[in-house]
């Protein structure tokens, strides 16, 4: 069994076969956690995970590129985002949901940030509404899915400043976040790891032999497999539209990177997300 720590089949992409694709990946013996980035998104994945009595859970949340409207691109995307403002009361709310097992996808995101709009002040508004969810999740004792590209020193000053702040409430040796689509190195894992945090792989690790070293040393409990779906298809389906099925691809690259069986990995993550997740 293998669970997609991160798929999106709640967006746009999937509007016509969401249906499909869950119950495909089930029937492949796959679950998967549907990630929010706004309000109209997290409420979709309720939606579809409401339908199925195991297998299909949710974490509801506002990215940062939603913090602002802006055009982005990349490789595999290519849209404007809508400027939401955060709702401390509704996300709340939605994250009562029984299906709701984090809070995520957020985060910081200065990579996308337009060049042309005032960037101190938009990346001002990232971390107030970045540490506005970090407060929701802990009262609400959920995990935190985060995302963050061009900013982890930023990123760490916050988490090392929250970590310190809550540190009583947290439970010991339990980790509280996961940095999804991991694509750092092996120092600033550890920095990660230091602060309670895991790490997650992407498709990315299938056509890039950069994070094998980090890979090859990893302790087994430190991280989990993911998606990202419908973006970072893995080998050897990159091109096409990524799907939770796909997530098996991430964990054969990673069984053969450490010399183990597959199985063994599908074990371990499948038992590290249980344990992250509460499922």
């Amino acid at each position: 069994m293998f669970i997609d720590t991160h798929a999106h089949v709640n967006f746009n992409t999937f509007k016509n076969d969401a249906d499909e694709v869950i119950r495909r990946a089930l029937a492949n013996d796959t679950w998967m956690i549907l990630v929010g980035v706004e309000a109209k998104t997290s409420k979709r994945a309720l939606e579809y995970a409401n339908k199925y009595e195991k297998g299909v859970y949710v974490a509801v949340g506002l990215h940062p590129m939603h913090t602002h409207e802006q055009k982005v691109e990349g490789d595999d995307y290519d849209f404007t985002t809508r400027e939401e403002e955060f709702s401390y009361d509704v996300y709340e709310k939605l994250a009562q949901f029984k299906k709701v097992v984090a809070v995520g996808e957020i985060g910081l995101d200065y990579y996308h940030i337009d060049i042309k709009s005032d960037m101190a002040a938009a990346k001002q508004k990232q971390k107030e509404v970045f540490l506005r969810q970090l407060e929701l999740a802990k009262n609400l004792k959920l995990p935190v899915i985060i995302h963050c590209r061009q900013a982890h020193d930023d990123m760490l000053g916050i988490l090392k400043k929250f970590r310190k702040e809550h540190q009583e409430s947290m439970i010991k040796n339990k980790p509280w976040g996961v940095m999804h689509c991991f694509s750092g190195d092996e120092e600033l894992a550890w920095q990660y790891f230091s602060l309670g945090l895991n790490i997650s792989f992407t498709g990315l690790i299938t056509f890039s032999a950069q994070w094998d070293d980090l890979i090859r040393r990893l302790p087994n409990d430190k991280f989990m497999i993911e998606t990202d779906c419908p973006y970072m298809t893995p080998e050897p389906h990159r091109g096409k539209c990524n799907e939770p099925m796909f997530v098996k691809y991430i964990a054969n690259r990673i069984a053969t990177i450490k010399n183990i069986n597959v199985l063994k990995i599908a074990e371990v993550t499948t038992q590290t997300a249980r344990n992250f997740f509460n499922i």
